[in-house]
């Protein structure tokens, strides 16, 4: 069963101070996949199961989001069975653009509105940034980290695993958190959601639920074709969706 969530996203996102912590390593180069077909074979029988129910979600990037998740996978930063979460930024605001799959069972779980930052763009995300201070989002793929209770209650650290791309993801505290202004309510009045300094703020509305399912070591990757982003990433080889 498909839960749809509403969230609601934060104008500003705070600024954290996080203690040292070990991070994963970064892939810097990862050598060509063999399992293009396992690939292609699992998002096939995903995109079957979801896609009369979210046509948003564009095949491409589903495609994209699975191959990279299968090289965190054989490379050692994903447990077998964690979800994938999927951010699409080509996508407005207005619109659900958030996916959490099952990979274990080739299934959807959630769906959700989710803000981007406001240096970004207004109803939609069209400039990316990994530098501090930006308040822009950054693309690419991240492993969640670990739950903490802050301003906006629980949130959900990110760790970049992308040099140069998102790594800076902990360091500019982008994280998990629900806001006030991604509410579907927020949309009616404005037209599209309120924007954070750079974190994917979600909707109130089953968050702690859906923090408590993605956290530790699971797969996000956040998408937007407005940018060089496929041609720099080393966990895209640019398969062809069929």
């Amino acid at each position: 069963m498909i839960k749809i969530i509403f969230f609601t996203l934060l104008i500003v996102c705070p600024v954290f101070s996080f203690e040292n912590t070990q991070l994963p390593e970064l892939v810097k180069k990862v050598e060509p996949n063999s399992k293009s077909g396992k690939i292609a074979s699992s998002v096939a029988t995903i995109w079957e199961r979801i896609r009369s129910d979210q046509n948003s979600l564009k095949k491409e990037v589903l495609l994209m989001a699975v191959e990279g998740y299968q090289k965190m996978l054989d490379n050692g930063l994903l447990e077998e069975g964690k979800p994938l979460t999927i951010i699409d930024y080509d996508l407005p605001s207005s619109e659900e653009r958030l996916w959490i799959i099952d990979i274990q069972n080739q299934d959807l779980e959630y769906v959700s509105l989710v803000a981007h930052g406001r240096n970004s763009g207004g109803l939609h995300a069209k400039k990316f940034s990994n530098v501090p201070e930006s308040y822009m989002s950054s693309l690419g793929f991240y492993l969640t980290g670990e739950t903490y209770i802050g301003k906006h209650g629980q949130s959900l650290r990110l760790d970049g695993m992308e040099e140069g791309i998102n790594d800076n993801a902990r360091l500019r505290a982008i994280v998990i958190h629900a806001a006030d202004y991604a509410e579907s309510s927020f949309v009616k009045l404005h037209g599209r959601l309120g924007r954070s300094l750079g974190c994917p703020a979600l909707p109130d509305e089953n968050f702690k639920e859906i923090i408590n399912l993605i956290k530790d070591k699971s797969c996000l990757f956040i998408h937007s074709s407005e940018n060089n982003y496929s041609s720099q990433s080393a966990y895209i080889e640019r398969l062809t969706a069929s």
